[in-house]
């Protein structure tokens, strides 16, 4: 068995005050990875469906935060999301994947929210009640 090229993190750091998780490759990258991608693009069933185009558009994930992360084996990590997600096993290869990939998923991500009916930020902080007095930021910025 030939030994995989695939790089291995040499350190993963979660950053809760700027919610992202920091990762370091045997390659030399690093990537900073926003909790709410990590959330969005979660690997598990759940929000992956069971084909291209069954993925459940995840919405209000602006402000979720990751409570923990356990080591699965020695591939993978599964966080624990204040939302109460757990589902997702992210193996080495996908965050590597959604680190160097990140701005065109955040774009995808953008995009989608907004196929569905949403405005790029109202789709990404969780659904308020219209009368909780903040009126939900929107400033009917219509386009």
């Amino acid at each position: 068995m030939s030994v995989s090229q695939q790089p291995q993190p040499t350190g993963i750091t979660l950053r809760k005050q700027s919610r992202v998780l920091e990762i370091e490759f045997d390659d030399g990258k690093t990537f900073s990875l926003p909790f709410e991608l990590l959330r969005v693009y979660s690997p598990s069933a759940e929000v992956r469906g069971h084909g291209p185009g069954q993925e459940t558009l995840q919405t209000g994930k602006r402000n979720v935060e990751i409570t923990a992360i356990a080591p699965i084996g020695n591939y993978a990590v599964k966080p624990t999301f204040s939302d109460g997600h757990d589902s997702g096993i992210y193996s080495w290869e996908y965050l590597y994947h959604l680190g160097s990939q990140r701005d065109s998923l955040w774009e995808t991500y953008l995009k989608r929210l907004e196929e569905a009916g949403y405005t790029r930020e109202s789709g990404r902080d969780a659904p308020m009640s219209a009368d909780d007095g903040h009126g939900g930021g929107a400033c009917g910025h219509h386009h």
